[in-house]
This record gives structure tokens, C-alpha cells and sequence, in this order.
């Protein structure tokens, strides 16, 4: 037997003896919720700064009790409380504005199951509004610089960006333009590609709607290009400048990296003044024999020789 909700009552069997007996029962009958379509709010779109009532009625038994959550999960901004649910048949938002945009549901429970709920989305209407991360902008010549703009708008606006003189700004091959939307929010950004001087200037960034229209200014500076000289440095040479009296009498000036090599500097007149070295009493060595341009090695190298030769000359001459 299929029990309707008319069935609720209180029933008695009775057996016909002498005296009667009879036992009494009441049936319950429980029904599960359902949400009153024509008594709940549909859809609604309304002006920012406005009073809305959203009202959701449903039936059931027991009676259902009624609560009210975002679709997206976000707290309610409930006459400046931020609540996740809000209890009873009436939302009432005082002042509504854009926050309050979304979907939100009418959840009916009556510990019956199953529970059912309804959608009703909410728009809030609004002129444009603008916001510019950085309102002044630097590149150098050649360089590629990305200009950015955030609006946000309902009904969705129409957005571009301009010249400073007006003309609005065709995507191609020296302007790419992107526009990114995340609900009620667009987010914009103008790449202008290999800088050159007509480019620097004032840009515009222009969003319009049904409601009305906005725009920012954003101004593009010139910097001095980095500089390409090499930080690295040239090579070490260390150079030694060396003067003498050359055959001829006029100075001579030599300029080398300096290295290890036994170098010696003699004055052409050398010999003739003191003779060869055979001939020199021993031990006896020119004062101006070693120059300052012999190395310490071509030194140690002479003085060997002297003692060598100190050693020698006695056996010669005998």
C-alpha cells in the first residue's frame, strides 16, 4: 500500500468480544522537503547600492527549516557581518555592491532525506572602474616594455588602450594586447615591442559600459640603454724602459713584457777603456760592468765568472 501524507493519523483495532478490546495507534506520516518554485526569488539582476530580498519557501513534514550559503563556498557579507549561513526564508542584503555578486542557494532540510536546495544567481550592475599598477613606466631604445590595467564592470564593459593623442591601438606587429577575465575583474596588458623614440609618451587605458566609462593614464619615460663595455680587464704586461748611449750618441730606448732572459747592456767603449778581461788585475771589475738593465741572474752569472777568473790568472801567468 502506497502511504500518502492524507494517511497521517490515529487508527484503532478493535476485536468484537464481550467486553470489547481494542488497541490505539497514530501513524505518522513524514514527507520529505521540496522548495515552493512559485513562493522562492529567481534570478536577479540589481543596481550597486541597492536593498535586495531573496526569499525561498518550501514544503515538507516535519516543516523544513531554510538556510541560505554562496555557491563558491565565500562568506556572506550580511549587513556588515561576514557569516557562512545565514538562517530563515529572507536573505535581506542592505546596500548591496559588487562583493555580493555570485550564486547563491537556498538549502531546505527537514532530517527527512533527501534535502534539496535551490539556485539563484545574483548580478550587481555597475559603471567601470579602473586601477593601474604603476602609472609611470621607463624603457630604452630597442627594449620591449609590457604596460598593465585592471577594470572591473557589470554589464562586462568593452576595453582597448590609445594614444596619447586619441588614435586606439590596433594589435599587430608592434603592439600585442591581452585581456584576461575573471568574473566581474578584467585584467589588461599592452606589449609595445623594440621601443623606439615615438613611442615614449602618455597611453590610455579605456573601459566602457552601458553604465558609463572610464580610462587611465599610463606614461612611458626614456632611461639610458645599459652599457656594452666590457667590465673584464685588458691582459697584465709589465714593461721595463731601459736607456743608453748608443754607437752613434743618441739615446736608445727599448720597451718589452719582462721575462727571464739574461740581458746585458755593455757600453761600445767598454773594452777599450779597461781591456779584455784577461788582462785586468784580478778581482778588479768595472763599477759600471753591471747595469741596472742585467737581471739578477746575468749578477750572480758575473760574479762567478770574476771568481772563476781570480782563480785562473795566477796559473797563466806562471
Amino acid at each position: 500500500m502506497k502511504v500518502e501524507e492524507k494517511d497521517r493519523g490515529w487508527y484503532m483495532c478493535q476485536v468484537n468480544t464481550d467486553p470489547m478490546i481494542s488497541q490505539q495507534g497514530y501513524l505518522q506520516v513524514v514527507v520529505p522537503p521540496s522548495i515552493l518554485t512559485k513562493e522562492t526569488s529567481t534570478d536577479m539582476v540589481v543596481r550597486e547600492g541597492s536593498n535586495v530580498t531573496l526569499t525561498c519557501k518550501a514544503s515538507g513534514y516535519p516543516e523544513p527549516y531554510i538556510m541560505w550559503r554562496r555557491e563558491d563556498g565565500k562568506n556572506i557579507n550580511y549587513n556588515g557581518v561576514s557569516v557562512n549561513v545565514v538562517n530563515g526564508e529572507i536573505l535581506h542584503i542592505v546596500k548591496i555592491s559588487r562583493l555580493h555578486m555570485g550564486a547563491y542557494l537556498c538549502i531546505a532540510s527537514n532530517n527527512v532525506p533527501p534535502r534539496v536546495s535551490q539556485r539563484i544567481s545574483l548580478r550587481v550592475q555597475f559603471p567601470p572602474m579602473l586601477t593601474i599598477p604603476s602609472q609611470l613606466e621607463a624603457a630604452y631604445i630597442g627594449q620591449d616594455v609590457t604596460l598593465e590595467c585592471i577594470t572591473e564592470a557589470y554589464p562586462t564593459s568593452i576595453n582597448y588602450w590609445t594614444t596619447e593623442h586619441g588614435d586606439m591601438i590596433v594589435p599587430g606587429e608592434k603592439y600585442k594586447a591581452v585581456h584576461t577575465d575573471n568574473g566581474y575583474k578584467k585584467y589588461m596588458t599592452l606589449q609595445i615591442r623594440n621601443v623606439g623614440l615615438n613611442d615614449f609618451g602618455s597611453y590610455k587605458c579605456v573601459a566602457q559600459n552601458s553604465l558609463g566609462g572610464t580610462d587611465g593614464v599610463i606614461k612611458l619615460d626614456e632611461i639610458p640603454a645599459p652599457s656594452t663595455t666590457s667590465t673584464i680587464p685588458p691582459p697584465y704586461h709589465v714593461t721595463s724602459s731601459l736607456k743608453k748611449n748608443g754607437r752613434n750618441g743618441n739615446k736608445v730606448s727599448r720597451q718589452r713584457p719582462i721575462d727571464y732572459e739574461v740581458e746585458e747592456w755593455r757600453n761600445p767603449d767598454y773594452d777599450r777603456e779597461y781591456g779584455p778581461p784577461s788582462i785586468r788585475p784580478p778581482g778588479e771589475l768595472p763599477a759600471n760592468a753591471l747595469n741596472f738593465g742585467v737581471s739578477h741572474r746575468a749578477q750572480l752569472v758575473l760574479h762567478l765568472l770574476v771568481s772563476l777568473l781570480s782563480l785562473l790568472l795566477p796559473a797563466i801567468r806562471r
